[in-house]
């Protein structure tokens, strides 16, 4: 509880200091008080060194303090069959931060008074009406039996992974992969011509992994909640998230799927083949989704690309108490709700917390070191993109990469993070 109590006062004091930051900027040539320049070098050098030993391809880093950028640096390459150089405004696929984006779509149609947090989204998807738990399995011919549940999945179970939904080809559980994959449920992102609605609804007939509520396991709840979005708001997901949040925001190369002239600044997926960095091959998803195919899927849960100053822009939105360039994106008060423990005790004892839209770093985590303060909140994306931003210090700090499958000892998503809090004076 004590924990809860400081994190509430944590953001009314971001909430009050709104007009600090109204944009992210950068620091120009004075040096940001209460930065270590000697330290940012330090920073730099160890970024360098990981580069020297190969540990990734290529990477974007930015630090902000205060809405300053004090560190923005673009390191190896894009692409590293054609040569290409990383640059600061490359794109990169988020997948998973993709999440927290949707999440404050539907916050924004909460506060309109469309639904209440607990309310079943069968009252807005008939289809998830009377929800059924896995009970038996058999492997042989993926036929399976179900028990009823006694609860039926809300707004908020969806928000906090709560729900007993799976996650169909990366769920941890087997059955649960092949049952999503008989039925046609599309993860994460997809070249095919489907709609979220599509998806959604063959999602809604299948089992849970357990009743809602009961557990947290990662779901495709997001891709849920983007038809939500779709449902209460009348619009294309992609469309609404362009008119309400992106366009207000000046995110203008945050997309699901990217333009002619964004194309090109898209970074390659890269995997370590005979000890050399190599494009990664089509498998269950093609790594082009985002520039080529039908474009018709909108993964609420992992379809959005994005550059480091976009997203540090929607992380400043949130310390800012919810307003960005003079727009108001979400109150204070809903902050507050977001930045909560939804989740009790689900997430064990390592840390964090779990809002209704990012991870939350706990009392125990604070002990540990080296991830933030008390309420710093982050999570990070399928192909090696991390961000975290810290609301009693000001900092947002993001690290870019674009890997799957390498496993060449990269250390640089810890390392930066435990000295980007150093940075501070």
């Amino acid at each position: 509880m004590k924990n809860r109590i400081v994190i509430v006062l944590v953001f009314l004091f971001a909430a009050c200091q709104i007009s600090f930051a109204q944009t992210i900027t950068e620091a120009g040539k004075t040096p940001v008080s209460g930065i270590s320049q000697e330290r940012i070098a330090m920073l730099d050098a160890m970024l360098e060194e990981a580069m020297k030993k190969d540990q990734v391809p290529g990477m974007v880093a930015m630090v902000v303090k205060d809405g300053k950028i004090v560190y923005h640096s673009a390191k190896g390459f894009s692409d590293v069959e054609s040569g290409k150089a990383m640059e600061k405004n490359s794109i990169f696929r988020i997948a998973s931060q993709t999440k927290a984006i949707t999440s404050t779509a539907v916050m924004m149609l909460w506060e309109e008074g469309k639904f209440r947090l607990d309310d079943p989204i069968s009252k807005y998807i008939p289809e998830f009406k009377n929800p059924q738990v896995l009970n038996t399995f058999r492997y042989g011919d993926t036929t399976y039996s179900t028990k009823p549940s006694s609860k039926e999945i809300t707004i908020r179970h969806l928000l906090t992974h709560t729900s007993g939904l799976g996650y169909g080809v990366i769920d941890g559980d087997e059955r649960m992969k092949m049952i999503y994959h008989k039925a046609g449920v599309m993860d994460l992102f997809t070249t095919e011509n489907i709609t979220i609605g599509e998806s959604v609804k063959r999602l809604a007939k299948l089992p849970l992994h357990h009743e809602p509520g009961a557990k947290f396991t990662y779901s495709e709840g997001l891709d849920v909640l983007g038809y939500l979005i779709e449902v209460v708001s009348g619009m294309p997901f992609d469309q609404f998230l362009k008119t309400r949040l992106f366009d207000p925001m000046g995110m203008n190369d945050t997309r699901f799927y990217l333009n002619d002239a964004q194309a090109p600044r898209l970074v390659t997926v890269h995997t370590r083949k005979d000890n050399k960095w190599v494009s990664y091959p089509v498998t269950f998803y093609d790594p082009a989704y985002p520039k080529t195919g039908a474009k018709a899927f909108f993964s609420g849960g992992a379809g959005l690309s994005s550059t480091t100053e976009d997203y540090a822009k929607f992380l400043q939105m949130y310390l800012n108490g919810g307003i960005y360039n003079g727009k108001r994106i979400l109150s204070p008060i809903t902050i507050q709700t977001i930045m909560s423990n939804q989740v009790g005790d689900l997430l064990g004892d390592g840390g964090k917390d779990y809002g209704l839209a990012f991870g939350i770093v706990d009392q125990k985590g604070v002990q540990t070191g080296g991830i933030g303060s008390l309420g710093t909140f982050d999570w990070g994306g399928y192909f090696n993109t991390q961000y975290f931003a810290d609301p009693q210090t000001g900092i947002i700090g993001l690290i870019f990469k674009q890997t799957s499958g390498a496993g060449n000892g990269d250390e640089t998503s810890w390392k930066f993070r435990q000295m980007v809090f150093t940075l501070i004076e």
